[in-house]
């Protein structure tokens, strides 16, 4: 998730309804990860591994990317879906690790289903959860069916979207992840997908930041913005010990660079800061082109969802009502609904 920027933005809710006709960047991986960890085989014994068909096929990526996708056509907006390329090498470790996790959260998962610990197995079988090439390959499938565009990033999906906003072939990123800003995105909405949902209560909105107002408020540039990052911590650095976002933003403030307040602070400058620097502000991105929604192809569409994956025709039905032109009337629509 990167660097965790909450305490510094100024995080809007506001009326979905105000993106129509935008065209919006979605970290694919990210709501990938929400759908097969919430749609899951669930109660008191199910044995909290993915939700399949009948034939064993996982299919809470297909359901998650349809519903959300058609609601978000529905609404009015242009979504275009960026999937993660070849992570920098200096994220090695981090991605080690979380390979490491899910390992062992498999194997802790099947020791809880041979036990019978059913909520034990609820719990390591969302852990162990896994977007396999296979699924990916799957999504592009169904968004190509459906008309919609998809972009494979050069190196973070993030990053890639975050410069293709800011070079102006998409309108806004929308990702969990605050290193979007750190790229460079104009704009960055949170909780896109999740919007209208309820957790703990509590209906969950999307939240817009803007860049240049989180820079101005906090008479930072971009580059400091970055620097503060890494003293945080980031995915390609765990950050300086004892600097926290309230502590950095005051350092970098009075002494502008991270070479500067390590030297005052008699600190060690972060190795391949150089390096970490340029991720963010001049991250690899491949060249795109036009970007345009295209058809949807309903008869192929059909064969694939409800032939090859079993889904019910009272969804495909639904979902090709929410593709028939009209736009809905509340901006608090949940595109939660599965």
């Amino acid at each position: 998730m990167g660097c965790n920027l909450r305490d510094l933005a100024d995080a809007q809710s506001f009326d979905l309804k105000e993106l129509a006709g935008k065209t919006i960047g979605i970290d694919a991986f990210l709501v990938a990860f929400q759908f097969i960890t919430s749609m899951r085989n669930r109660g008191a014994e199910g044995d909290g591994g993915p939700l399949t068909n009948s034939k064993g096929q996982p299919v809470a990526h297909l359901m998650g990317f349809l519903e959300r996708t058609t609601t978000l056509l529905e609404l009015g907006l242009k979504p275009v879906y960026v999937f993660d390329g070849k992570h920098p090498e200096l994220k090695a470790d981090v991605m080690a690790q979380r390979r490491k996790r899910r390992v062992k959260a498999e194997k802790e998962w099947k020791e809880a289903l041979a036990e019978g610990d059913y909520e034990r197995a609820q719990k390591m079988g969302q852990r162990a959860a896994n977007y396999t090439p296979e699924m990916q390959a799957q999504t592009k499938k169904l968004l190509d069916l459906l008309g919609v565009p998809w972009v494979d990033a050069a190196a973070e999906g993030e990053g890639q979207a975050a410069v293709m906003a800011r070079r102006g072939e998409i309108d806004i990123v929308a990702t969990q992840d605050w290193d979007a800003l750190l790229y460079g995105s104009p704009i960055l909405i949170r909780n896109l997908m999740s919007h209208g949902s309820k957790r703990m209560g509590r209906v969950i909105s999307a939240e817009r930041i803007i860049l240049d107002d989180l820079l101005s408020e906090h008479q930072l540039s971009r580059e400091q913005l970055v620097d503060l990052a890494i003293m945080i911590g980031t995915d390609f650095h765990p950050g300086i010990k004892g600097i926290g976002p309230k502590t950095g933003l005051k350092l970098i403030k009075e002494h502008g660079d991270i070479e500067t307040i390590c030297q005052v602070k008699e600190k060690d400058v972060p190795e391949r800061l150089a390096e970490i620097r340029e991720i963010f502000l001049n991250h690899p991105a491949c060249d795109v082109g036009s970007i345009q929604q295209g058809n949807v192809d309903e008869t192929e569409l059909r064969n694939f969802l409800i032939d090859e994956f079993e889904f019910g025709e009272k969804r495909f039905e639904r979902n090709m009502k929410r593709l028939s032109g009209r736009i809905r009337s509340t901006g608090q629509s949940s595109l939660f609904q599965f």
